[in-house]
This record gives C-alpha cells, structure tokens and sequence, in this order.
C-alpha cells in the first residue's frame, strides 16, 4: 500500500506545522508521508521543539521550508493548520486536495507570559490538540475537503 502524502502548512513553518508533522511521522508513519512548510517560514521555534521533547517526539532536527519546494510534489493532501496559511495556500496541481483544521498560534499566545511554565502552557495544549486531531488521520480527511 502507497502512503499518503500529506503536507502541513502554516504561515512560519516554525511551530504548529512542524508539530502536525512529527505527530503525524510518530503515530502514522505506517500510513502518512508527512512534510511541513510555511508560506513565509521564519525557522524552528525552540518552545515548540521543547513542548514536543515532552511528549517523546522529536523535531529538533526539523527545518523551516518555503511551500514553494511542494508546488511540483504529488501531494494527497495539503492540511493548512493557521488561518493566514488557509487565505494564502497556493494551488496545487493534479490531485492534491487542500482542508483547514485551525489552530491557536502558541507564540502569540505565550507573548505575555511572565515564567517558563506559563510560556510553555500553549506549546502544549496546541501540541496535545494537534495529536488528537492526527490521530484521526487519515479516515477524517475525507469530510472536509475544499
């Protein structure tokens, strides 16, 4: 059985992408090909990859892409997983199907945190939100399609 090939897209590929991306590598790897890119990427964000460490998944050797190295992919799927990446997802050619599953932007989130545990508490309820949601993977993408 081929995997699916499936991208997950936001604007900085710094946070929420690349955590869909090692949960989905984690939990669905027997299933799901899985890639993560941003439309304006801005590199890995270290509160992401520690929320993430937590968890044993480890994407610290993740990189930020620009979504222009997946437009000549053959791609499946192309999950957007913030509201800016879902307004600007470039299209995709021959079969690729897009859907939005948005999430809260940790880093905005935790800008006003005054410690370490109240800065880290989004990171880590975005990254359980996002587990669970991937955990639905694949049988969920074909409710939702644009």
């Amino acid at each position: 059985m081929n995997k699916l090939k499936v991208l997950f897209l936001c604007t900085g590929n710094s946070c929420r992408s690349q955590m869909a991306e090692g949960w989905t590598r984690q939990l669905k790897g027997d299933l799901i090909e899985a890639y993560s890119a941003g439309t304006q990427p801005k590199g890995l964000n270290p509160d992401a990859v520690l929320a993430m460490k937590e968890a044993d998944v480890d994407i610290s050797s993740h990189s930020s892409q620009h979504i222009d190295e997946f437009l000549a992919e053959e791609l499946d799927w192309v999950i957007t997983v913030c509201g800016h990446a879902d307004e600007t997802c470039p299209t995709f050619p021959g079969k690729t199907r897009v859907v939005h599953k948005g999430f809260d932007d940790p880093p905005a989130l935790a800008v006003n945190a005054k410690s370490e545990a109240e800065r880290l508490a989004p990171y880590r309820r975005v990254r359980d939100e996002i587990r669970v949601f991937v955990e639905t993977l694949p049988e969920s993408l074909n409710k939702e399609t644009k």
